[in-house]
């Protein structure tokens, strides 16, 4: 058990906001293999205070618990005010998350992401301003800094900590970095026990040993579990099962996978419309398939055929009918 403020987390696990990915009806499904907390979409402030529709989507979702709402920006008075709007849209947010990570130039280039941990004092400012605002608990994720030269995630981790941050995730590489290379979770050894408030701990996180590692080597009360679960939604339960029992779990198999693949299929269906849903599945449903031996001819097909519901039933059909009679 670990909090996020006043709220008790029962796991380990932390589902890691995607773009483009973790929505409600990724989130939902995600929940059972054992996810204890989930962090939506980043959410732009001002795309809240400018009242958009697509923006809004995003802070309207049905009641899950524990999920937090993340939000973008560079300012302490634009943050603060679009957490005040997302509450009115949707009163049962339990947290807000600020993305003081994301590496992408289109967020950087704004003040936003990854350029906030240049100003540390910043990012104390802007959570104390939305805790204020909304009376509600406030994270941040983080990395280690603009580059290997300026590395900032301790003064950063300071000032979050004085403005009463409730848990902090620190993605272990730079900006500059981006997502490649090893995470530098070295550079985090033993860093909990500096901190006053829960970590999280994030980057490179594909195996059930990935996660033992760094947790092992920084502390952390939690893992955040991101790409490594795209396609792979049992690694999220070889992780909570572990915590829970020291039981490791073996991996499914191609057949268990085709199934989650479906089941995932469906609640995008159900949250979107099966249009929009097998466009944003044309990317998702090939995720599931590393490491069949015809992987990449069915990757393929996923990716120039998928149109419908009745068109993934096709191909994954044909993929269980080949692993059948091999």
């Amino acid at each position: 058990m670990w909090n996020i403020d006043h709220l008790i987390i029962d796991g380990v696990v932390v589902l890691a906001p995607m773009a483009g990915v973790t929505s409600s009806g990724y989130r939902q499904f995600m929940k059972p293999f054992g996810v204890a907390v989930s962090v939506t979409e980043m959410v732009s402030d001002m795309g809240l205070i400018y009242d958009n529709d697509e923006t809004n989507k995003y802070v309207i979702y049905p009641e899950e618990h524990i999920t937090g709402v993340q939000l973008f920006g560079h300012t302490p008075e634009t943050i603060a005010k679009a957490g005040q709007l997302a509450l009115k849209l949707n009163p049962n947010i339990d947290f807000f998350d600020i993305n003081m990570g994301c590496p992408v130039n289109k967020v950087v280039d704004t003040g936003a992401g990854s350029s906030l941990i240049k100003n540390p004092k910043l990012c104390g400012e802007i959570v104390k301003a939305l805790k204020e605002a909304t009376n509600k608990p406030v994270t941040a994720k983080i990395r280690l800094g603009w580059d290997n030269n300026n590395l900032t995630y301790l003064e950063v981790i300071d000032e979050l900590e004085k403005a009463g941050v409730a848990a902090i995730a620190i993605h272990a590489r730079t900006r500059k970095e981006m997502y490649m290379g090893n995470p530098h979770y070295e550079l985090l050894k033993d860093l909990r026990k500096q901190m006053h408030v829960p970590l999280i701990i994030s980057g490179n996180i594909f195996t059930l040993d990935d996660a033992i590692n760094a947790k092992n080597i920084t502390g952390a009360d939690a893992i955040m579990v991101a790409r490594g679960a795209m396609g792979n939604p049992w690694l999220i339960k070889q992780i909570d099962h572990y915590y829970r029992t020291g039981e490791r779990l073996e991996n499914k198999t191609v057949l268990d996978q085709i199934k989650y693949c479906e089941e995932l299929a469906d609640y995008y269906i159900q949250e979107k419309g099966e249009a929009t849903a097998m466009r944003i599945y044309r990317g998702i449903s090939t995720k599931f398939f590393s490491g069949f031996k015809n992987a990449k001819y069915y990757k393929n097909r996923l990716c120039m055929e998928l149109t419908d519901r009745e068109s993934l039933t096709r191909i994954l059909n044909e993929m269980k009918e080949e692993i059948t009679n091999q």
